[in-house]
């Protein structure tokens, strides 16, 4: 079994969870509140920001060029297609400039990986992001398609080919990674990624409960 199959199977529980979340549930169906989407979907922005200099980080760690390549990439691409969703729904939107607790949470959570972890262990908490992205947009595709869904788009590029293959990618050199790298590394590599699933679930929950700081 490879590191992303072992690693996969210890958030099912976490993954089940998402789908399970009344906000996608909501998404799915098209009737999630406009105020929630919206939030979610600023957040997301600026999660982006720090998220792609987290992956670009870890780039520069790597000692294959072709890696290195393929991170930027990746990391370029993932960004850009997110950015498209951003301006379809955030164009007319005043948006926010501050993060809620759980968007903060994740990204510092990612940048102290970046800055204290190995760079197989800050890649690794990198990964849910998009893995989990793409197998709600790939959940979410497989049920019954409501008429005039206002959050179509979003279901689309997710579960969209193109992005899985991007994925794909990513889980290649992920598992290329811990089969070159020790049993003390893997098991820090399967700890961040658990977290990271982790705050996946709380960045929907906080959309959906509209978080804000208590104080």
């Amino acid at each position: 079994m490879s590191w992303s199959q072992n690693a996969w199977r210890a958030i099912e529980p976490i993954f089940a969870a998402i789908t399970q979340h009344p906000f996608i549930r909501e998404l799915s169906l098209g009737t999630l509140d406009r105020e929630k989407f919206l939030f979610f979907m600023n957040q997301d922005a600026l999660y982006l920001e720090d998220f792609g200099k987290v992956l670009a980080g870890v780039a520069i760690k790597c000692q294959v060029k072709s890696d290195v390549d393929s991170l930027l990439g990746f990391a370029s691409e993932h960004i850009k297609a997110e950015m498209v969703l951003h301006k379809l729904y955030l164009a007319d939107q005043n948006l926010s400039a501050e993060r809620s607790p759980s968007c903060l949470l994740y990204t510092s959570f990612l940048y102290r990986q970046l800055s204290v972890a190995a760079g197989e262990t800050a890649f690794a908490s990198t990964i849910p992001c998009f893995w989990i992205y793409q197998k709600v947009g790939d959940y979410l595709l497989s049920l019954p398609k409501t008429p005039h869904n206002p959050y179509q788009s979003w279901i689309d590029l997710y579960g969209g080919e193109e992005f899985a293959q991007g994925v794909r990618t990513a889980l290649g050199i992920i598992d290329r990674f811990a089969a070159e790298t020790t049993e003390a590394i893997r098991a820090e590599m399967l700890k961040v990624f658990i977290l990271a699933s982790k705050m996946e679930w709380l960045f929907w929950d906080s959309a959906y409960k509209l978080e804000k700081w208590a104080i």
